[in-house]
């Protein structure tokens, strides 16, 4: 009698999307700072709250907000590249480590075959300096960052753009947030979503936490079973 072997179907893949700046590491003072020196050059005084309201969006979103719309995009690259510059150099001189919990789930998540992207409104530059500084490169299997995209967070471009890169539909990807808008971003991608709380004091993702530590176990599996 002939018989007929079944081998399982293979597993659906999975992604994490994630944030970077107060997500993955909090360097928001760094930010703070840099943004302060290169706007004082242009005799604009920064305040902590307009820094607030725009931290985690693009630069370019960002100086328009401030100039207005007509504010010229060679001018834009200029103050960026100083801003962006300044930023790396403090971070380099200064001290960053991982926000708690980040290490953790970063290094199970890659154990149990989730696909890992940096989705983030920062420069590459910003992002390859970080991820040798934390050592942290060989979990991410892709980034996507200011350059790859026409607009920024809370368009859901930049996550879907991450998720075509690691080969998973929207509908399999968790998006890991601190900031208002890319948690809307990744909603509007149609993917569920963890907010962080760090600069932002309220977040309307699926699941609110102030640091990645008070996740139970299951918690991604949970939230993309739809629990």
């Amino acid at each position: 009698m002939n018989t007929t072997e079944f081998s399982p179907a293979p597993e659906t893949p999975r992604a994490v999307l994630w944030d970077m700046d107060g997500t993955l590491l909090d360097s928001s003072r760094y930010h703070w700072q840099s943004w302060r020196e290169a706007l004082a050059a242009e005799n604009y005084e920064l305040t902590k709250e307009s820094f607030t309201s725009f931290f985690g969006q693009r630069n370019d979103t960002i100086m328009r907000a401030l100039f207005g719309d007509a504010y010229p995009a060679g001018e834009i690259k200029r103050v960026s590249d100083f801003k962006e510059s300044r930023y790396r150099e403090m971070m380099r001189e200064g001290s960053v480590e991982l926000l708690p919990g980040v290490g953790r789930w970063l290094r199970r998540l890659q154990s149990e075959n989730w696909r890992q992207a940096i989705a983030s409104s920062a420069p590459l530059l910003n992002i390859e300096a970080i991820l040798d500084v934390l050592g942290i490169r060989d979990c991410f299997t892709a980034v996507v960052t200011a350059e790859d995209v026409e607009r920024g967070k809370p368009d859901p471009q930049v996550f879907l753009a991450a998720a075509a890169k690691v080969g998973v539909p929207p509908a399999r990807c968790i998006v890991v947030e601190d900031a208002p808008a890319g948690i809307e971003a990744g909603r509007r991608a149609g993917m569920r979503t963890i907010g962080v709380l760090s600069e932002h004091p309220a977040l309307e993702a699926d699941i609110v936490v102030r640091t990645l530590e008070e996740l139970p176990d299951t918690a991604f599996d949970d939230l993309l079973a739809g629990g």
